[in-house]
C-alpha cells in the first residue's frame, strides 16, 4: 500500500477573530452608555398596564413643573403647543405623544399637554394621541 507523504491539514487561526470580537464588545459597551433614552430624570407613576405604542414625540415634566420636548432644555407652557407641532411635523396624521411626567406632578400639568395636543388636532384635523408613560408595579 502506498501512502502519501503530504497530508493536507485544515486549520484556521482564530486569534485575530477573538481580538475583533473583543474590540466590538468594547465599542458597543461604550456607545450604549452614551445613549440616554430618558434624559430627564423622573420617578414615573406605577401601573400594571402594558400598552405599547410607536413613539413620535416625548414630553417630559419634572418634579419642578418644568416642561421638556425631546431634549434637556426647559420650555414655557405657552410654547408647548408650537414645540410639539414642530416635533411631530406635517406628514404624520396619527402621532403618539408620550408623556413622561414625574409621579408628583399635579394633574393640571398633564392636562396642559393633553390640551396642547388636542389643539393641534383641532387645527390640523389630525388624530394625535397622548400616552402616559409609567413604570411597572413592584
Amino acid at each position: 500500500m502506498i501512502r502519501s507523504q503530504n497530508k493536507i491539514k485544515v486549520e484556521t487561526n482564530s486569534s485575530s477573530m477573538s481580538d475583533l470580537v473583543f474590540l466590538l464588545l468594547i465599542f458597543f459597551m461604550i456607545t450604549s452608555t452614551l445613549i440616554s433614552p430618558n434624559a430627564v430624570k423622573l420617578l414615573l407613576p406605577e401601573s400594571n398596564s402594558k400598552t405599547m405604542a410607536r413613539e413620535t414625540v416625548t414630553v417630559y415634566i419634572d418634579e419642578n413643573h418644568n416642561f421638556f420636548v425631546d431634549n434637556d432644555v426647559p420650555i414655557a407652557v405657552d410654547e408647548l403647543e408650537s414645540f410639539i407641532r414642530t416635533s411631530i411635523g406635517t406628514e404624520v396624521d396619527d402621532a403618539c405623544v408620550t408623556l413622561r411626567a414625574d409621579k408628583n406632578v399635579p394633574v393640571q400639568d398633564v392636562v396642559q399637554v393633553i390640551d396642547a395636543v388636542n389643539s393641534i388636532n383641532a387645527s390640523t384635523g389630525a388624530k394625535h394621541k397622548v400616552i402616559l408613560a409609567t413604570s411597572p408595579k413592584q
